[in-house]
């Protein structure tokens, strides 16, 4: 069966509706726990912005990033611990749009790059289709704790889901509605017939031709 590729268009699609949906959240909401994450919904915002753009930097040289070439430090002391910050004194609005910023460089990036390109990732040395896959998962699974959390409406729509969920999770079935299956696939819902997954799930990053 052909699989339908994930590319930059996706991205952008995925944090497009994403930014839709934390749009319609009250101001008063984003203190809020984000859902099954142990932290506020600015945290989870921040959290999936700096996720994005990690995957923006890790494919952008033209020598895309490999496991132990010094890099930017992630996880810093103090006030602001992450690189990509937004001013909270703005509103959510200020975030929001830095999510439209980190999907377009997500989106530019892996869309630019030959599909023989590599980069390092926890998860698996990935290809640029990879990396747009991830770039669709983490926006969408972090939209669904981040409307949790704020108490806003959303599903993402099957088309979107279903060639991300089949390129990092080739183990899930292919018969199931996407969205849901996606939510069970990354640790956040129950799917009829299969064990709920425990928080050490993870996705599979390498291109699925070289396993």
């Amino acid at each position: 069966m052909t699989r339908t590729l994930v590319t930059g268009p996706d991205v952008e699609r995925a944090v497009d509706l994403t930014a839709g949906a934390l749009r319609n959240a009250p101001a008063e909401a984003w203190d809020d726990q984000a859902g099954p994450m142990d932290c506020s919904c600015w945290d989870a915002l921040d959290h999936l912005n700096n996720g994005l753009f990690s995957y923006a930097l890790r494919l952008a040289p033209q020598v895309p990033y490999l496991q132990g070439r010094p890099t930017i430090v992630w996880q810093r002391p103090g006030e602001q611990p992450l690189p990509i910050i937004t001013d909270r004194e703005s509103g959510p609005e200020a975030g929001i749009e830095a999510l439209l910023m980190m999907g377009g460089l997500v989106a530019a990036v892996v869309d630019a790059r030959p599909a023989s390109a590599r980069a390092w990732h926890i998860w698996g040395t990935a290809d640029p289709e990879g990396f747009a896959a991830m770039g669709v998962v983490e926006t969408l699974a972090h939209a669904f704790d981040l409307t949790q959390g704020l108490g806003v409406d959303f599903e993402a729509p099957a088309d979107l889901v279903a060639p991300a969920l089949a390129r990092l999770f080739p183990e899930a079935p292919a018969d199931t509605d996407p969205w849901p299956t996606l939510l069970w696939a990354t640790g956040r819902g129950e799917l009829a017939g299969h064990a709920k997954r425990g928080p050490d799930w993870t996705w599979h990053g390498a291109p699925l031709d070289e396993d």
